[in-house]
């Protein structure tokens, strides 16, 4: 069989929500959307689900699919509902829902329940994505407290640039969120912070955190911190060598001949390639690690092979084992050598067997 695998940590993963929570000092929604960023949504959701607070999803089939393996906990849609015909299965399910527009406040008030809600109120504090304008907010706020089905109304909003730890657009966000709660009747439970917010952002820590990126162990954030620096990575990435070349100086690699050899070259053919996730345009010196050592990755990467130099490394061969991206080699590093982000590499990933560990 094919040696490509991707490992789950599913300790790890464990150690990244309780290193959020803890951080967050509240309460911790963990984010699953997208398969978990490509991860597992069912089974990362059942290692988590004892201590969990509750799952952030993107849709109504995320969050059935939870439902169906048995995940009996608070599960919030995050992007909210897409039709109001959705209505009563978020509420035969229990689900929470975010409300980020005037249409889904009329749906709402449209809406016959028989049990009680919660309802996520989202904010556009700045990001101009989802969420209500600040002179939309206080009026959606009022009439879905009138709603006498609503049990629980959270205030949220989110950020657009708190990986970016120099740039004010985050305490101008944060502004325009307290100002908005301020108009409020009375205090709500609030949540604005993701990854990013939670680890660099201390006055972004309020009753929900919603920690994503993080929670595998991986992260954007453009300068150093502390925060960031207890996590694990859950996923590793590896494969196998399964063909060791010996070419002479001056011989091209792969397709295009992208790189040319200055040396005698022991070239290590690895079974991996972009249709695996690994990233197509990844650059010669893309690192690696090959039997445990650092190397690197030279010529352009197939579709079902890379290539990688073993001259440095006489004790590798055939079957050696590379680490494509995990605990010995972030994945944001490897992103960063192919003008990606680990969000897409990790949600990326397709064809590898994924092999949880526990």
């Amino acid at each position: 069989m094919r040696p490509s695998r991707a490992t789950i940590d599913l300790q790890a993963l464990r150690h990244n929500y309780r290193h959020a929570r803890a951080l967050g000092g509240g309460r911790a929604l963990a984010v699953v959307k997208a398969d978990a960023y490509g991860h597992g949504a069912v089974p990362c959701a059942k290692a988590l689900a004892p201590e969990a607070d509750g799952f952030g999803v993107a849709s109504i089939e995320e969050a059935l699919e939870l439902r169906e393996s048995g995940i009996d906990a608070p599960i919030l849609l995050l992007e909210g509902f897409f039709d109001p015909a959705e209505l009563p299965l978020i509420e035969r399910h229990g689900l929470w829902t975010v409300v980020a527009s005037p249409w889904q406040v009329e749906a709402l008030e449209a809406h016959r329940a028989t049990r009680p809600w919660q309802v996520w109120v989202k904010l556009d504090s700045g990001m101009h994505r989802l969420g209500l304008s600040p002179e939309e907010y206080g009026d959606a706020w009022h009439r879905l407290r009138a709603l006498p089905w609503i049990d629980t109304l959270v205030a949220m909003s989110h950020f657009s640039r708190a990986d970016e730890l120099a740039h004010a657009s985050t305490p101008d966000q944060l502004a325009v969120f307290d100002a908005a709660l301020a108009q409020l009747p009375h205090a709500a439970p609030a949540s604005i912070a993701n990854s990013a917010g939670l680890m660099a952002w201390p006055m972004a820590r309020r009753d929900w955190v919603r920690p994503g990126l993080m929670l595998y162990g991986s992260h954007m954030l453009d300068a150093p911190c502390a925060a960031a620096d207890a996590l694990r990575a859950v996923m590793t990435l590896e494969s196998k060598v399964i063909a060791v070349r010996e070419l002479a100086a001056g011989e091209p690699i792969g397709y295009a001949g992208t790189f040319t050899t200055t040396r005698p070259t022991r070239v290590g053919v690895v079974a991996a390639g972009y249709a695996d996730g690994y990233p197509q345009y990844a650059t010669s010196g893309t690192p690696v690690v090959i039997d445990g050592r650092p190397g690197e990755l030279i010529g352009r990467v197939s579709m079902d092979m890379l290539t990688i130099d073993l001259t440095d490394h006489p004790q590798a061969g055939l079957g050696s084992t590379v680490e494509l991206w995990g605990p010995r080699l972030a994945v944001a590093d490897v992103a960063a050598r192919s003008g990606n982000s680990p969000y897409r590499l990790l949600t990326g990933l397709k064809r590898v067997p994924r092999v949880y560990r526990d």
